[in-house]
């Protein structure tokens, strides 16, 4: 290792970890401020940011149960506080139908859902088992979330059109998997490392998809029946990976 302790490695990755993350949580900003112009979120929609706010916080949780889990708990401290943000702006320009179910979906998952879970864990748990458990619940969220990149995987595939799968959510997605795969190698956390295998191994996945059909002609009409929501889910996977998962 020469000079770097695994330590130091560690703490150079986590750092590049936080910085690469914070910029994919502004990624969504042009769309948000898309929303604010046209004074409407009709046609876009909020689960993508449920997800993301619910993911950012039960890894908030684990990093406080850690010890020596600053860098977890500073980068989703942010994704709480941005997530929040975009959520906020969701309800305020959303068609009533959208508040309404926006609203609930947040109280069931991101008050009701994340409250029993730390109600079982201070219950039935303590100590190391309460982190290992928390542990657990969140690689098993994660990987959960990483099956969204396969719905744009197979449009893909279906339509040869790789529009709504930019090369740059794919790099980033490969980037960050890799900077959270080898911090959590060096601090000796399965928990954050292991997720992070799968969102590299589709990441790449995704970067070969775009090499093979960035130059094929698209279905257009399969192209035109793909939801928003999709694409914004895809985002969502990748804003996952940016927590440190």
């Amino acid at each position: 290792m020469g000079f770097f302790t695994p330590h130091h490695l560690a703490l150079i990755f986590g750092l590049l970890g936080n910085i690469v993350s914070f910029l994919v949580f502004l990624a969504p900003v042009p769309t948000f401020y898309t929303i604010y112009k046209k004074k409407t979120a009709e046609g876009y929609q909020s689960i993508p940011y449920i997800v993301a706010l619910s993911s950012a916080m039960m890894l908030l949780y684990y990093g406080i149960l850690k010890t020596n889990a600053t860098l977890i708990i500073t980068i989703n401290i942010i994704g709480c506080v941005i997530e929040v943000t975009y959520l906020i702006i969701y309800i305020i320009y959303a068609p009533k139908k959208g508040k309404v179910f926006t609203v609930k979906m947040i109280l069931l998952f991101n008050i009701g859902g994340y409250g029993l879970i730390m109600l079982f864990l201070n219950l039935l748990t303590k100590g190391h088992k309460r982190t290992t458990t928390m542990g657990w619940i969140c690689a098993a969220y994660n990987l959960a979330v990483f099956a969204a990149p396969l719905s744009i995987m197979r449009h893909v595939i279906r339509t040869k059109s790789v529009e709504h799968m930019p090369f740059f959510l794919s790099f980033f997605l490969v980037l960050c998997a890799t900077m959270w795969f080898f911090y959590g190698l060096f601090v000796k956390d399965p928990f954050i490392a292991l997720p992070n295998v799968l969102g590299f191994l589709f990441g790449i996945a995704q970067m070969i998809l775009y090499m093979v059909y960035k130059n094929a002609k698209k279905d257009v009409e399969s192209e035109e029946n793909l939801q928003k929501g999709d694409i914004e889910l895809n985002l969502s996977s990748v804003e996952n990976v940016m927590h440190g998962k």
